[in-house]
């Protein structure tokens, strides 16, 4: 084969929010927006990657990577993990189209991963399924580029669908797509706050929740199950409010499965503002225009809840809907938000 393509979704996360480096439970679904990546053999061993997104046309010579701190990154991540995976690559050409924005808390970063090793696979029949094409993924992204990310992103770019929810525990891997409810909408608008999770406050609320976990004599906080606990009395206050959002979190990701195969959307709304709440509060990841977002939407009577998605310090929210809401939902929301911020918003789902 001379050439392959291939196309991956970003994702948005339902709730589960930064507890998949803790091996908790997490609920993503994929949205319209993709990225699609085609590659062509050369016959050396250079790669040429090219994005419509960048301006810069960069190159590197495989068994060669060294981190340059661009986009060109995640590519050399990738071929850096299938060599020490043991994969053979030739040099190819890489041809990158996204719709998947950047800095919006939908995991552009995963859909680039995900989209160019499906196309690898195909043109060298690498030997890959679904789950070790996210395992790639992750490693790229953590070992290569410096990104402290879980597995979510990957898992929910290579397996979920826009009207399944995959539920996933982190731990295991073992996952279920679980239908969403006819009665229910989602909506989902970037704030136009960017982030990005390759250092900064999210490498730090990372390194903080892994100091709970040592004071509380676990590994991971996904083996505390209890917020009422004694144990977290004792955390300095920093962490004690760390400690609790992941597993009250752990908790919700839980809850929110069984009001999604109930269809109890009220429930599941109480479920995204408790998040939200706990996002804000104990973890300390949201902002203020994001908060704004946040509440601007629950304003609306066809809105269960809603709630901050992603990584956090900007990205966009996700909104529980009545079904046949979604659109004036979206749009009136966006418009108010714009209103008060000048911050220009995006409606990212549903696409009109």
């Amino acid at each position: 084969m001379r050439e392959a393509a291939a196309h991956a979704p970003g994702r948005v996360n339902l709730i589960g929010e930064h507890t998949d480096y803790q091996e908790g439970f997490v609920l993503p679904c994929a949205v319209p927006q993709r990225t699609a990546a085609r590659v062509r053999r050369r016959g050396d061993r250079r790669v040429r990657a090219a994005s419509a997104q960048m301006p810069d046309v960069v190159e590197f010579e495989l068994g060669r990577e060294q981190r340059q701190g661009g986009w060109v990154d995640y590519i050399q991540g990738l071929t850096s993990v299938l060599s020490q995976r043991g994969f053979t690559l030739e040099g190819f050409d890489l041809t990158l189209e996204s719709e998947v924005p950047l800095g919006s808390g939908l995991s552009s970063s995963a859909a680039l991963e995900v989209s160019t090793l499906r196309a690898l696979r195909d043109l060298f029949a690498l030997e890959l399924s679904d789950i070790d094409i996210a395992r790639l993924a992750q490693r790229a992204e953590v070992d290569f580029v410096g990104a402290p990310v879980g597995i979510m992103d990957q898992m929910a770019s290579s397996l979920a669908g826009e009207r399944d929810a995959l539920f996933l525990d982190t731990r295991t891997l073992q996952f279920e797509r679980i239908t969403l409810p006819e009665t229910l909408e989602l909506v989902v608008i970037n704030s136009g706050v960017t982030h990005h999770h390759a250092g900064g406050d999210y490498v730090t609320r990372r390194r903080e929740s892994e100091d709970a976990a040592g004071m509380l004599g676990v590994r991971y906080l996904r083996d505390v199950h209890s917020t009422s606990t004694d144990q977290l009395d004792h955390l300095p206050p920093v962490l004690r409010r760390r400690a609790r959002h992941i597993i009250s979190e752990n908790a919700r990701v839980l809850e929110a499965v069984t009001a999604l195969r109930t269809a109890d959307l009220p429930a599941l709304g109480r479920l995204f503002n408790a998040s939200h709440a706990s996002m804000r509060d104990d973890y300390e990841i949201s902002i203020p225009e994001v908060d704004l977002l946040v509440e601007l939407a629950r304003r609306r009577p066809e809105v269960y809840g809603a709630r901050l998605t992603g990584g956090g310090f900007g990205g966009a929210i996700v909104a529980a809907v009545a079904a046949g809401g979604a659109v004036t939902v979206a749009h009136d929301t966006a418009r108010a938000y714009e209103r008060a911020t000048g911050n220009g918003a995006s409606v990212l789902v549903p696409l009109t």
